[in-house]
């Protein structure tokens, strides 16, 4: 395919491979551009990798493609994977094939542009902060972000390790449950919402950095429907951290980069380059104090089974918004759910939260039942 103007897609696959048997057979597959493939070039959305054909495929590619899910793309992104908006300088702005003009999220644009323009069955892309979920709700797509640690992300350009993870993304929850299904082994979950106590999030905990954001009510549209499914819904709160978490990611991305940053720091967008400027700063005890904060609120147990929230903080900025000015509140009931290392499924902009993959994928698919 030639013809994308969507931006969606970095590197079409000419001549894909034929499918082999199994539960994923003739699904044709986009990856995101930050996750290895052999003998496809793999940019990571970045000018410095420009060429950069990797000799190995990511086990989690493999996997797919094992289950007979053929490789037809790989999918455009913000730059590094370290943005919201998906607008690239080096390989254009991903367009939104829903709302024109408005944006398609970051950092996995490109895989869900290009599922909603109907170029792929399904996609695989990663998520630090929201970067599966947000493009997911801005272009009526379903994304699930694992429990941290569900997927490998071996062979995947990390972003901070301590939160990326490896998801699926489809237009079905059928599709992603599959997807995940193959990803990890274990068996699709049955629908289910019915006995379930479901926390209603109208505000999200901040990240520790005394920014929390004030009350949405967004997640209240979908209460009727959730307790007409059998599930109980509930006023619910995600307690705070104990300390500033923005130092650990910074931290982390920091030293991922440090190799061409700042030796090559003209070789990065302006967008990119300031964060990482900004990174070069963090006091290394606020770092010790992040990763302490983080551990602990890993440890937190919630006392509903599920909690639903919308995915979007805001209404869909515009395609050419400043990314640094709306982030923050864009992805405010995305970020912490990377922090406290649970499962997110967004169905367009409907997300649901829980500690375990199996149990928002089950509540999703009884919801698309």
């Amino acid at each position: 395919m030639t013809d994308d103007p969507f931006n969606a897609v970095i590197t079409w696959v000419d001549q894909p491979d034929e499918p082999r048997q199994g539960p994923l057979s003739g699904k044709r597959l986009i990856v995101k551009d930050l996750i290895d493939t052999a003998g496809i070039r793999t940019t990571y959305g970045s000018k410095i990798y420009a060429d950069h054909v990797p000799e190995r495929t990511a086990p989690a590619v493999q996997r797919l493609v094992d289950a007979g899910a053929v490789i037809v793309g790989k999918a455009n992104l913000h730059e590094f994977a370290w943005g919201v908006t998906s607008q690239n300088p080096w390989y254009g702005t991903v367009k939104n094939p829903l709302h024109p003009g408005r944006t398609t999220g970051g950092s996995s644009g490109g895989n869900a542009a290009a599922l909603a323009a109907g170029w792929c069955d399904v996609g695989l892309a990663t998520d630090t902060g929201c970067s599966i979920r947000l493009p997911s709700a801005c272009c009526a797509t379903v994304g699930l972000k694992p429990r941290w640690g569900s997927v490998a992300t071996e062979g995947v350009f990390p972003l901070c390790p301590t939160l990326d993870t490896v998801g699926p993304m489809g237009r079905t929850v059928a599709d992603v449950a599959l997807a995940w299904s193959v990803l990890t082994g274990k068996q699709v979950p049955e629908p289910r919402l019915e006995g379930l106590n479901v926390g209603v999030l109208t505000r999200p905990p901040s990240v520790g950095d005394g920014k929390r954001p004030a009350e949405n009510l967004a997640a209240e549209q979908y209460v009727a429907r959730l307790e007409s499914l059998g599930a109980r819904c509930v006023p619910a709160e995600i307690p705070e951290p104990d300390a500033n978490t923005w130092p650990v990611f910074f931290h982390e991305a920091a030293t991922t980069h440090r190799a061409t940053f700042p030796a090559r720091a003209d070789d990065y967008g302006d967008n990119v380059r300031t964060k990482l400027e900004l990174a070069g700063h963090v006091d290394a005890d606020a770092v010790d104090a992040a990763y302490t904060a983080i551990h602990s609120w890993r440890r937190y147990e919630p006392d509903v089974d599920l909690y639903v929230a919308p995915t979007l903080g805001i209404e869909l900025p515009p395609e050419d918004c400043d990314e640094l000015e709306v982030r923050i509140p864009f992805t405010a009931f995305a970020r912490p759910v990377n922090l406290l290392g649970w499962a997110g499924l967004a169905i367009g902009d409907l997300q649901l939260i829980a500690p375990h993959d199996e149990t928002v994928l089950a509540a999703g698919l009884a919801w698309e039942r």
